[in-house]
């Protein structure tokens, strides 16, 4: 079948003056003509065929995969080469990330062993008194007991500065300040550090401080504050540290106001 219609088609293509010729009648042409079965035909030159319009907008197939294919295979080699240094970027990063904890840790393990040796460190007298000069007191004595350093209490405030905290105060007061280092318990502290004085007939504020104003107080224990959580996580890093805290106070009473005019005295004056 598929002979016949090649030949069909060769005979269409190479002889049309056969088909079409009006000189010679078509019972002539099939007389003339050799049977079908008997034609054979030796290295028939190819034909030109013309595909049909309808086939034209399918596309050949594409084949898609999760790696960029390139032209040539050294290109692939090496994208696969550059693919395994990522992952070892990756993983050397992952490394730095554990070796910068344990290295936090380090250093945290050092400033706890330097704050320790800051510590035990011995001070001469000289060095205690400019240090509790720069936090904001001086110690005086220890308190006597026969002493009797409370006083009633008076319309009297003044502001004062320990440290880097500052604090209103009036006589009788408790306060809790950052632990003061070279103090005891019972001992009398004069807090020098006075922003500012007021009463019900006067207020005085310093520039930055008052010289001449003082705050007297006593040593009533040296406390922990109440723990404090510190948590630290890193994502993905499998780094997770919880820590706690105490800090360690001081608790002053005051028991003295002085450098303000009072209403005895102004009583008194009047």
């Amino acid at each position: 079948m598929a002979n016949r219609r090649f030949l069909q088609s060769t005979i269409r293509h190479c002889c049309p003056s056969l088909l079409y010729s009006s000189t010679t009648p078509i019972r002539s042409l099939t007389t003339s003509l050799p049977s079908i079965e008997t034609v054979t035909i030796e290295n028939p030159s190819p034909v030109p065929c013309k595909i049909p319009n309808c086939f034209a907008q399918f596309n050949p197939p594409m084949r898609f995969s999760s790696r960029a294919r390139s032209s040539d295979g050294d290109n692939g080699e090496e994208d696969y080469e550059d693919n395994g240094n990522d992952d070892g970027d990756d993983d050397g990063e992952e490394e730095e990330d554990e070796l910068s904890g344990s290295e936090g840790e380090e250093e945290v393990d050092e400033e706890g062993v330097a704050a320790k040796a800051v510590e035990n460190r011995a001070y001469s007298l000289e060095e205690k008194e400019a240090e509790a000069a720069a936090i904001g007191y001086k110690v005086i004595a220890p308190l006597d007991p026969s002493e009797r350093a409370f006083k009633p209490w008076e319309p009297v405030f003044a502001v004062i500065q320990i440290g880097s905290h500052q604090f209103k105060v009036s006589n009788g007061d408790v306060i809790y300040a950052e632990r003061l280092k070279f103090c005891e318990v019972n001992d009398k502290l004069l807090l020098n550090k006075v922003l500012m004085l007021g009463s019900r007939s006067q207020t005085i504020i310093g520039r930055p401080t008052l010289p001449e104003a003082a705050v007297f107080a006593v040593v009533e224990e040296h406390a922990l504050d109440a723990k404090v959580i510190i948590f630290k996580k890193k994502r993905r890093k499998n780094y997770r540290r919880t820590k706690g805290h105490r800090q360690e106070l001081t608790r002053l009473r005051i028991t003295d106001i002085q450098g303000v005019m009072k209403e005895e005295k102004a009583a008194i004056a009047a």
